[in-house]
């Protein structure tokens, strides 16, 4: 009996430690933003850590990952054409290589390219360094780091009961607010406090598991993916803005919010099905928390959640390095293909250009200096989110250069990472529903920004 009231009394410790002492870890790694290296610059531990890693790699990295491409579109092509009872039985190898045929051209054409960049073969327009090479030699070897530390780290936030807890807490803002469930706020500070495609690969993580709904995964994905604290400045000193960083800032999360309110509340996303991937049992229904102490409920939730997870470290362990091999083989050659061929468009084409012709007047009605050149600005980003301050960069208005930096980190969609990524998830958006939010994203975000530009300047 003693040993039983003994257990009693130390369980509870046990559980809030198991609680506390991950969940605090996992917030230190992916939203702690902290100065890093000679120059200080602001980041989180996690994307410090593959910052590091690509430093010490980036002449091998571009080389590694063709080779990685090569062996994933092989395999993917053995796996989805022939169905090999050996490999078919293994769970892991099936998910990973057994996918539509599309999405195995995807992978080739992936492999075709970064080959083709890496050996600068065949026309200069696909591997120079404003198009392959961009993606290969800059992007690429980022998100292979990125993934390396995020997935192996993630299991700290999903867990361990950080996301029960601010879920419960959360969901009487996040549910009326956003159409979302509470523990979506950890995506958003996950994303915004270091990189969006960490967020990206929570969102799928937890659409995986059976926490979302095809709805609620696909707004968190478009929406609530933001762009990090870090390549907002990166976009603001390529700008030359630098002194308005505290005005860029609140413009765009103000713009930010409002668009976080309205998009999920419009096609696509409003239509898209309130049904689950999967099942869960874990997942906590709104109805549960009525008439409830939210912080005890949520602690408990926690606690259990914590607690639940003690004797598994190596099914932790096992989840940990399924992600970043699903974000390796699944996600960076459709990054390599989509973000190279949208990159060549954007350099190479006037589509661009033509595209972005109807918001002339539209910038003109709303007093824009220089419209004209801003016009492409407002489309180019669905390319790559640098290319706006790119072309951008040479208006002499501040004001429009202001406005131009701030539309393009708002637009969230752009197809050399988050779009590629989110067409490499299990996410439940297609290529069709990323260009229809990334123009609603635009035309909701451009008064705004435009509005509070005109009263800083």
């Amino acid at each position: 009996m003693q040993k039983k009231k003994s257990n009693a009394k130390t369980l509870p410790l046990k559980g809030y430690l198991l609680f506390i002492i991950p969940s605090l870890l996992g917030i230190f790694l992916f939203m702690t933003p902290l100065p890093f290296g000679e120059d200080a610059a602001i980041t989180i531990p996690v994307a410090f850590l593959a910052k590091q890693l690509e430093g010490l790699l980036i002449n091998v990295l571009p080389a590694l990952v063709t080779l990685i491409l090569f062996f994933v579109a092989l395999l993917t092509g053995w796996v989805t054409l022939f169905k090999p009872k050996r490999l078919m039985k293994s769970e892991l190898l099936r998910a990973l290589f057994d996918v539509h045929l599309t999405w195995f051209v995807i992978r080739v054409i992936g492999f075709i390219l970064a080959a083709m960049t890496l050996f600068e073969v065949g026309p200069q327009w696909v591997w120079s360094e404003d198009t392959g090479g961009l993606l290969l030699f800059v992007l690429i070897p980022l998100l292979f780091t990125v993934f390396l530390f995020a997935g192996l780290f993630l299991p700290l936030l999903l867990n361990f009961g950080l996301l029960e807890f601010f879920g419960i807490l959360l969901n009487r803002i996040m549910r009326p607010v956003f159409t979302l469930p509470g523990r979506s706020s950890i995506d958003c500070l996950t994303s915004w406090m270091g990189d969006g495609t960490i967020g990206v690969l929570l969102t799928n993580t937890q659409y995986e598991e059976g926490y979302y709904t095809k709805r609620e995964a696909a707004v968190i994905g478009t929406t609530f993916s933001v762009v990090s604290i870090t390549f907002s400045i990166v976009i603001l000193a390529y700008m030359e803005l630098e002194h308005l960083f505290l005005q860029y800032y609140f413009t765009i999360a103000v713009a930010g919010f409002i668009a976080a309110i309205i998009i999920p509340r419009i096609p696509p996303l409003s239509r898209k099905p309130d049904t689950y991937y999967v099942e869960n049992n874990q997942r906590i229904e709104d109805s549960e928390l009525k008439g409830q102490n939210l912080f005890a409920l949520a602690l408990k939730k926690a606690i259990q959640r914590a607690t639940s997870s003690t004797n598994r470290f190596s099914s932790h362990v096992q989840g940990g390095l399924k992600n970043v091999l699903d974000m390796w083989f699944g996600v960076l050659p459709v990054v390599m293909a989509f973000g190279t061929i949208a990159v060549i468009i954007a350099e190479y084409t006037t589509l661009f250009s033509i595209l972005g012709a109807p918001f002339v007047p539209l910038l003109n009605l709303m007093q824009v200096p220089e419209a004209a050149q801003a016009a492409q600005t407002m489309v180019i980003g669905f390319a790559d989110m640098f290319l706006p301050a790119v072309i951008g960069s040479g208006i002499e208005s501040d004001f429009t250069r202001f406005v131009i930096a701030c539309v393009s980190v708002t637009q969230l969609i752009f197809m050399s990472e988050v779009g590629g990524l989110l067409l490499a998830s299990k996410l439940p958006v297609n290529f069709s529903d990323l260009v229809i939010i990334f123009i609603e994203r635009t035309l909701i975000t451009l008064p705004i920004i435009v509005l509070i530009a005109h009263l800083i300047f």
